[in-house]
């Protein structure tokens, strides 16, 4: 994975590409052509409007897919914005760009220097040069906030003639029509209110981390069909763990500034889980207002809600240097030899599928493979490495021979940070070098490995054999 300074570049792989923005940001993006202005309404994807032609958000999540951009696009434009427009983004927590590729495979991170009164932020942006698409790291901040953005883009920016209410930023489609001819600043454009927010009280002291958020996120779960969960006093003190390493770095980040990621603190708690979700978040004041903030948007209520958690752990600390309170919201499932087993077997289930989409056999199960394939995932998890070759340069027919195989034929696929078997097949069949490993029609035996840990939290395995 390359860390990018500002004004960096990196070469993006064919396919769609992940750009992610944890914290208490609303995350957008800007459609532009050559001209480096919008063409109008549909030219933004933000909250309220979270998909366009080859761009999609999910959260703090924006996925691009160049290939389907509108034609004559040549660049996506990341930006972030504190949830009240009237905040500088210097009272927050710095915002850090995480870009992954297919597969949920870790590409570039981009931790701009801290934004002081800007309210505005151009994090990054992908584009295009030649026949490829490259992502580069900005960290270009506007005091003036919308306005500034609308010299830039052609975006036009309004007050409401109304007071509005207390809520988030949002985009509201212009009625505005260029007149024939006219010039790209005439294009239409969104208009950006800037509602206004109530002051915020003063937080709490730390507290008990149950202090109502059990019965907040049991409500919400309940609401939706979920079972509860219940809290864990090791994912609690994984997460105090990891929301002091954030207040002490004055940002937030899955890893913190010691080097330690939040899963490699769960497990290092004692809690080994089969799936994981965590809230990083830096403003709420109480844990209401935390599951509030939760709730709010698609992908962490997604996360609240999914069925798949049994347990959850809560903390908050506050830096004593800004006043800023540093959340941690750690959701699992615990790791058991039948939960292990029913994760391996999905992850076949699912691929003598595909095999079977094909008009291929499907693939056996191998134990001599899994062993291999297990012990491998183990291993990334445990060093804290990606690769098909290990720190001692073994390869995947390495393993699998010293496991005990004999097959003449091998290969693998390998896959990191994906929360479920589902989640990291469909991964691999969207990426063409792993798709072609699961529809080989040579391969007939199959071996599955998983772990939770490391910086990138799960650790997927495929052994082929033939």
């Amino acid at each position: 994975m390359s860390e990018l300074d500002p004004g960096g570049n990196l070469p993006l792989p064919d396919g769609a590409v992940t750009v992610r923005v944890p914290g208490p940001f609303d995350v957008s993006a800007l459609i532009t052509d050559d001209d480096g202005k919008v063409r109008g309404d549909d030219d933004f994807v933000f909250y309220n409007q979270p998909s366009a032609a080859g761009a999609r958000l999910h959260g703090d999540t924006l996925t691009v897919d160049p290939p389907g951009l509108r034609a004559g696009a040549t660049r996506v434009t990341v930006v972030v914005s504190a949830a009240d427009p009237a905040t500088p983004l210097g009272r927050l927590p710095a915002p850090t760009l995480h870009v992954t590729g297919a597969g949920g495979r870790p590409l570039a991170r981009f931790a701009p220097p801290r934004p002081r009164q800007e309210t505005v932020l151009l994090l990054a942006e992908i584009y295009r040069r030649g026949d490829g698409w490259k992502v580069r790291a900005l960290g270009q901040g506007y005091a003036d906030g919308l306005a500034g953005l609308a010299r830039d883009f052609g975006v036009d920016v309004a007050d409401d003639p109304q007071p509005s209410p207390p809520g988030p930023s949002t985009f509201a489609p212009s009625t505005t029509r260029p007149a024939p001819g006219a010039p790209p600043l005439a294009r239409p454009a969104p208009r950006v209110p800037s509602p206004a927010r109530p002051a915020r009280p003063a937080p709490p002291p730390p507290g008990p981390e149950s202090d109502g958020f059990l019965g907040l996120v049991n409500s919400a779960r309940s609401a939706v069909g979920s079972p509860p969960v219940s809290l864990d006093a090791r994912l609690a003190a994984a997460a105090r763990a990891h929301a002091a390493a954030m207040a002490s770095a004055g940002r937030l980040g899955v890893q913190g500034a010691d080097g330690v990621s939040v899963h490699q603190r769960v497990t290092a708690a004692g809690y080994a889980y089969v799936t994981i979700g965590e809230h990083l978040v830096s403003g709420p004041r109480t844990p209401a207002e935390f599951v509030a903030y939760c709730l709010r948007t698609e992908q962490p209520r997604r996360t609240v809600h999914d069925p798949a958690f049994t347990h959850a752990g809560l903390a908050y600390v506050t830096d004593a240097r800004s006043g800023d309170t540093y959340w941690t919201a750690l959701w699992a499932r615990p790791l058991t030899p039948a939960e292990l087993a029913r994760a391996q077997a999905e992850v076949v289930t699912l691929t003598n599928r595909e095999r079977a989409r094909a008009g291929l056999a499907p693939l056996a199960v191998d134990p001599l493979l899994a062993a291999a394939a297990q012990a491998y995932s183990a291993d990334m998890a445990a060093r804290a490495f990606y690769s098909h070759t290990s720190p001692e340069g073994t390869q995947p027919w390495d393993r699998a021979a010293a496991a005990g195989s004999t097959r003449r034929s091998i290969g693998e696929n390998i896959a990191c940070g994906q929360r479920s078997a589902a989640e990291v097949v469909e991964g691999w069949m969207n990426s063409p070098g792993h798709r072609a490993n699961i529809l080989k029609p040579a391969f007939t035996h199959l071996g599955i490995g998983f772990a939770g840990g490391g910086p990138a939290g799960t650790y997927w395995t495929q052994l082929f054999g033939a």
